[in-house]
């Protein structure tokens, strides 16, 4: 147990903005759902010929993603350092000229797997057995999976890259582009466009990096140590594994308890 009087650390305005969109994306799901299961049920047009009957709730969606993904295209101070360390503004030189980026060659093996994972979903759409809501469905879980990985445990850090944290992260640009990769399988302006920055996206990215690698180098670049991070985020993950450590004390405690 932690001790008593011990101050717990407010989180950080980027932190905030992350359980907003956790918020939102989730809501987003829940109604998408719901105007799923009733298209099932009462509806003899296709979902995506449904959207386009209720254009309000589309295009609201639509520019949601649009705008983050625009503003994801300029400096903010309002974004997590693991997205701002490509912008030439964000690059404090360190002295070091040694660019060493070890979780570089795990990306190769990240793309594939996302690649052949959404392929068989693709082939799955493709052949019928599943149609463009399920495909729209899957894109807001990505959605809420992407804010999970950022702010409780993300698969990638601990599984491949073995990176310290999100403000290192080699991959952290791919995020809209593994979002709505299922909508490569789904027609129409909107989803197409969607896709289309998301990859834009991508491609600034990685360009940047191959042309800049040292602002992605921790030991190249200040910006990416601990003392001049914005986030915070680290201390936050730890608040959280103390407190589930605390529940978890409680509830050994109250089961030892009621097998007296």
């Amino acid at each position: 147990m932690e001790k008593k009087g011990k101050k717990a650390a407010k989180l950080s305005v980027v932190s905030t903005l992350h359980y907003i969109r956790l918020v939102y994306r989730s809501v987003l799901f829940v109604l998408l759902l719901i105007s799923y299961i009733h298209f099932r049920l009462y509806s003899g047009i296709t979902i995506t010929e449904r959207a386009e009957n209720t254009p309000v709730i589309l295009v609201i969606t639509w520019a949601v993603f649009a705008l983050e993904m625009i503003l994801r295209f300029f400096p903010s101070k309002y974004e997590s350092p693991g997205c701002q360390k490509q912008f030439a503004r964000n690059y404090i030189k360190s002295g070091n000229t040694e660019i060493v980026i070890p979780d570089n060659n795990a990306t190769v093996l990240i793309a594939l797997g996302w690649i052949v994972f959404n392929g068989i979903f693709g082939a799955l759409h493709m052949i019928g057995f599943l149609d463009d809501g399920i495909m729209f469905l899957l894109c807001s879980v990505y959605s809420i999976c992407d804010i999970v990985c950022i702010l409780f445990f993300c698969p990638f850090q601990t599984w491949f890259m073995k990176n310290k944290c999100c403000s290192v992260c080699r991959i952290y640009n791919w995020d809209y582009a593994m979002m709505f990769t299922p909508l490569f399988f789904v027609g129409g302006y909107y989803t197409w466009s969607l896709l289309a920055l998301s990859v834009a996206l991508l491609v600034r990215w990685e360009f940047t990096f191959y042309l800049h690698p040292e602002r992605f180098s921790e030991k190249t670049n200040d910006y990416l140590q601990c003392r001049n991070c914005t986030e915070k985020l680290c201390v936050h993950k730890k608040q959280l594994k103390s407190l589930w450590r605390q529940v978890e004390e409680y509830t050994s405690e109250r089961i030892r308890r009621l097998k007296k």
